[in-house]
C-alpha cells in the first residue's frame, strides 16, 4: 500500500481480501435465487402461491439492513466494526443452508428462507459500507468493481452447482418428487464455501480505527438537525394502510395484499410515533435520516426501484418460464423440470460469468468515458433487451444470448449506484444510508411479492412467459430514471 493523500492505497491483493467475503455471501444468495421456487414447488406448492412465499427474502432486508447499518456505525471493540457482523451473518446462514435441503414440510423450507435472508442481509450490507471505509474515493470505482466480480463469480459456483453435480452422475431425480441430491449437495458444499470466504476476509483485513479515519477525513462536520417532524404526516400513510386493508377484507382481494396494507400502516405509525416522542432513539434516529437522504440517493433510489423489481420478477419465475416454454415440463415432478432447473442455475452463473467479467473489463473504462451514470443507464438499457429476448427463443442454448445483456445490467446494478454514492454520503453515516439504501432494493420485491401472483392469475393465467415482458418494461423504465442522476 502506499499513501496518496488520504486513506492508504490499495494494490490488488487489498482489494482482493476487502471483497473476497462477498464470493461466499453471494454464493447463498445464488443457491437461495435458482432454487428456492423449486423447494417450493417440490413440498407442494403452487406455482400461483410462489410470489408469497418469496416475500420473506426482501421483507428480511428491509428490516434487518437499516438497523445493522445503523449499529455498525457505532461498533468499535476489539474485532473491528464491520467484521463482527461478517462473521456472525455467515454462521447463521451456514447452519440456514445445511438445514434448507431437509425441510420436511413447506412451512419449514419459508421459516428457513427467513432465517437464511436475513442472515445473508446481517453479513452483505456492512460489507457495502467496508468498501467505503476501507478505500479513499478515487478508489472506489474499483472497489466495488472487485466487489462486483466477486458477486458475479460466487454466483456462477452456487447457481451452477446443481448442473455440475448432475454432470458428475449425482442424481439429479428424487423418488416421491422431492428435492434430489444434486440440490441436497448443493446447499451443503455452498454453507462450507460461504463461512470459509468471509472467515478469509475476517483473518486478512485490519480495519481503520475511528482516529485513524478522522485523520484520514478530517474532523466530521456537525450533524444537521432534521426539522421538526409532524405527526399529522405519517396520518396520511396509515390512513391509506388501513383503506387498503379494508378493501382487501370486504372485496375478496388477493390475500397478499395484506402485507403492502400493513407496510403502509407501520410506516405512518412510525412517523406519528417518532413525532410524538420527539424522535430519538433507534427509531427516531433512522425515520431522521431517512428523511434527510441527500438529493443523488433520493434519485438512486428510483433507479434502484425500477431495477430490482425487474429482477424479482426474473428470479421467482424464470424457472417456469423456462421448464414451461423451453423443456414442454410444467409438471413440477417431471424429469423435465428438474433438467430445466439445472439449466435455469446455467443460465444464471452466465449472467453472473458476463458480470463478473463486465465489472473487471467494462465498467471502469465507460464509466471514465462517459460517467457512471450514462454507463449504468446503457447498462439497464441491455438487461431490458435481455429480458425481451425470452419471448421469442425458444431454444434453451439460444436463451444463453439473453444472459448477455442482463449481466451486463447486473453488474452495473450492483457497482455503479455504489460507487456514485460512497462518494456523496457522510463517512460516520456511511452503513445507515447505505442500509437505507437497501430499503429501496427490497421494497420493490415486496412490491412485486404481494402484486405479480395477483396480475398473473386474473390476466395471463397459466401464461408465465408475460412476467418477462414486465420485466423487460421495468427494466427500461430505471434506464431512463437514471439520466436524472447526477454524480457529484
Amino acid at each position: 500500500m502506499s499513501k496518496a493523500g488520504g486513506r492508504p492505497r490499495q494494490g490488488f491483493a487489498g482489494l482482493w481480501n476487502i471483497s473476497f467475503g462477498f464470493l461466499g455471501i453471494q454464493i447463498g444468495f445464488a443457491l437461495q435465487n435458482a432454487n428456492m421456487s423449486r423447494v417450493f414447488q417440490s413440498l407442494g406448492e403452487s406455482i400461483d402461491n410462489l410470489p408469497l412465499l418469496w416475500i420473506a427474502a426482501p421483507l428480511t432486508g428491509l428490516l434487518v439492513q437499516p438497523v445493522i447499518g445503523h449499529y455498525s456505525d457505532r461498533t468499535w471493540g476489539r474485532f473491528g466494526r464491520r467484521r463482527p457482523y461478517f462473521l456472525a451473518g455467515a454462521v447463521l446462514a451456514t447452519l440456514a443452508l445445511f438445514g434448507m435441503p431437509n425441510a420436511p414440510v413447506l412451512l419449514v423450507a419459508a421459516l428457513l428462507l427467513w432465517v437464511l435472508d436475513a442472515s445473508l442481509n446481517v453479513s452483505m450490507e456492512p460489507f457495502r459500507a467496508f468498501v467505503g471505509d476501507m478505500l479513499d474515493k478515487e478508489q472506489h470505482t474499483a472497489g466495488y468493481a472487485i466487489q462486483t466480480a466477486f458477486i458475479g463469480a460466487g454466483a456462477v459456483i452456487g447457481s451452477a452447482t446443481p448442473f455440475l453435480l448432475d454432470h458428475f452422475g449425482v442424481s439429479n431425480v428424487a423418488p416421491g418428487g422431492g428435492l434430489p441430491d444434486t440440490v441436497r449437495w448443493s446447499f451443503y458444499l455452498g454453507g462450507a464455501a460461504l463461512l470459509l470466504a468471509v472467515l478469509w476476509t475476517v483473518f486478512t483485513t485490519r480495519e481503520y480505527s475511528p482516529e485513524e479515519i478522522a485523520a484520514f477525513d478530517g474532523p466530521a462536520p456537525e450533524p444537521q438537525a432534521p426539522p421538526p417532524a409532524s405527526a399529522g404526516a405519517g396520518v396520511p400513510w396509515l390512513a391509506a394502510g388501513a383503506a387498503l386493508g379494508v378493501a382487501v377484507f370486504a372485496l375478496g382481494l388477493e390475500k397478499e395484499l395484506y402485507l403492502l396494507a400493513g407496510l403502509l400502516a407501520a410506516y405512518g405509525a412510525a412517523r406519528i410515533v417518532t413525532a410524538v416522542t420527539r424522535g430519538g432513539g433507534l427509531l427516531g434516529d433512522l425515520m431522521a435520516d431517512f428523511s434527510g437522504m441527500p438529493p443523488v440517493m433520493k434519485r438512486l433510489a428510483v433507479v434502484q426501484f425500477f431495477s430490482w423489481s425487474a429482477l424479482f420478477i426474473m428470479w421467482i419465475y424464470t424457472t417456469p418460464v423456462v421448464a414451461q416454454y423451453v423443456f414442454h415440463a410444467p409438471d413440477p415432478a417431471s424429469e423435465g423440470y428438474n433438467d430445466a432447473g439445472n439449466w435455469v442455475g446455467i443460465l444464471f452463473a452466465a449472467y453472473n460469468a458476463v458480470a463478473t467479467l463486465a465489472a473487471l473489463f467494462l465498467l471502469r473504462p465507460l464509466a471514465r468515458r462517459f460517467g457512471k451514470t450514462r454507463t449504468h443507464a446503457i447498462a439497464l438499457g441491455l438487461g431490458a433487451l435481455g429480458y425481451a429476448s425470452f419471448l421469442v427463443i425458444r431454444d434453451a442454448n439460444t436463451l444463453l444470448l439473453a444472459e448477455i445483456g442482463i449481466g451486463i445490467a447486473w453488474a452495473s446494478i450492483l457497482a455503479m449506484p455504489y460507487a456514485i454514492l460512497a462518494s456523496s454520503l457522510p463517512q460516520a453515516k456511511l452503513g445507515v444510508y447505505m442500509g437505507l439504501f437497501n430499503v429501496f432494493i427490497v421494497i420493490p420485491q415486496l412490491l412485486v411479492a404481494t402484486v405479480i401472483g395477483t396480475v398473473m392469475r386474473h390476466l395471463f393465467p397459466g401464461q408465465p412467459i408475460w412476467t418477462m415482458a414486465i420485466a423487460a418494461v421495468v427494466m427500461g423504465l430505471a434506464a431512463l430514471a437514471t439520466l436524472r442522476v447526477r454524480e457529484a
